[in-house]
């Protein structure tokens, strides 16, 4: 098209992913809007205000393990043999240890008064009939006690606010009573493909057509982070109609995906429509795949386009869109992902001035270390590469590897959650 030159002269390529990376964030906003959700519908979603512990916890001094509660001063240099007078399992307060006596006591049960230690079972000698109980020396007052408070204080904030929740956090809320959290309302994000060559799974394939994988992984990657999925579907490859999709996915979402489009191609039509009902700030970056990954806004939503390749389509999801979803929602903590430093079980002699995030798979080596493996194949076109693997080796700028060199890899559990 007649805009191509000026816009690759107007947005030149960044000189490495991390500048694009800050630079996307920089204009991702959170939402403001909040809910209250019950703990079971609160995994995955974003606290808008902080949990605060009405109670301590444990709320008393309880026994850390199964024994025997007791009162340390009547142990001598040969410890003592003390008579069991009551039972308490957990639920139930016990009598008074009286001077003499030890009350039989299991996990979680609450100390009773006058006991100041518990001596664990297993260095206990109960008689047959478990009326007395031998008891050695060296049990010290505290021993085998978890005191009130020790876990938590009553006003202590458990979980603050911006913390996206996990199983952890839903069951650490449940332990201090709190039966419902404050939320961030859900993301919505509009994800469309472009081109016509995409025919829908389960329609037969016509002339040069194939099947859109790319729709179901990204609708799948926003629904995996607990946004609300509006599927546009595929666009016909025209200008007019990419606008009007562009257009009407700005009007009720709050994030725009697209996938194919972006290129400089003469039926690349998502760039030009960006530019025209909006901004573009981001095209091409030092990456593969995904180079010619944009970003802009379209009106006031913000836009993130990939290519259309589908391997091209999962990087750059992973890597850029997610981070930016995640500070969208609320997130207030760190939402790049994590590299490990695992050894190379690969060569790779042919350095690239793009940094290349190659399908990884992480495995044990010979010698019981682990190590990465790389996929055979660089293309962006085969998306079995991404079950084959099991996260994404990066290979920096300019770098060759050595087997047996030390690699960043980064997990798909860093990437799909």
């Amino acid at each position: 098209m007649s805009d191509t030159h000026d816009c690759c002269q107007t947005h030149r390529p960044l000189a490495n992913m991390d500048q694009a990376l800050d630079l996307l964030l920089s204009h991702a906003r959170a939402v403001t809007g909040t809910e209250r959700v019950s703990l079971l519908a609160g995994l995955r979603r974003v606290l808008a205000a902080p949990v605060v512990s009405p109670i301590a916890v444990p709320p008393w001094d309880n026994s850390a393990m199964d024994g025997y509660a007791l009162r340390s001063a009547d142990l001598g240099s040969d410890g003592a043999r003390l008579r069991v007078t009551q039972r308490i399992p957990a639920g139930l307060q016990g009598m008074r240890v009286d001077p003499g006596t030890a009350a039989r006591i299991f996990t979680g049960a609450p100390i009773p008064p006058g006991a100041d230690a518990v001596a664990m079972q297993e260095v206990c000698t109960p008689d047959r009939g478990g009326g007395w109980v031998e008891i050695p020396a060296g049990i010290a007052p505290g021993d085998n006690i978890r005191s009130a408070g020790e876990d938590i204080r009553p006003g202590t904030v458990v979980i603050p606010a911006g913390t996206r929740l996990d199983p952890q956090h839903l069951g650490l809320a449940a332990s201090v009573g709190v039966a419902e959290l404050s939320v961030y309302r859900r993301l919505r994000v509009a994800v469309l493909s472009s081109g016509d060559e995409l025919a829908s799974p389960g329609e037969p394939l016509g002339s040069g057509q194939i099947y859109n994988s790319n729709r179901y992984t990204l609708c799948a990657l926003v629904a995996a982070l607990g946004c609300e999925v509006i599927d546009l579907g595929t666009v016909p490859d025209t200008l007019e109609a990419t606008m009007a999709a562009l257009s009407a996915a700005a009007s009720v979402s709050d994030l725009i995906l697209a996938s194919g489009g972006v290129s400089v191609g003469e039926e690349d039509h998502v760039k030009p429509a960006v530019e025209h009902l909006g901004t573009l700030e981001l095209w091409q970056i030092a990456m593969r795949p995904g180079k010619p990954l944009a970003f802009g806004h379209v009106a006031r939503t913000p836009f993130i386009g990939s290519p259309g390749n589908p391997v091209a389509v999962f990087v750059a999801a992973c890597l850029f869109a997610r981070p930016f979803i995640l500070v969208q929602q609320g997130v207030s903590g760190p939402v790049r992902p994590q590299a490990l430093t695992v050894r190379a079980g690969f060569d790779w002699p042919r350095p690239d001035k793009r940094r290349e995030f190659h399908r990884a798979r992480l495995e044990r080596g010979s010698d019981g270390e682990p190590e990465v493996l790389v996929h055979p194949s660089r293309s962006s076109g085969v998306l079995s590469s991404v079950t084959w693997a099991n996260g994404l080796a990066v290979i920096a700028e300019g770098r060759v590897v050595h087997r047996g060199d030390p690699v960043p890899f980064i997990p798909f559990s860093e990437l799909l959650r």
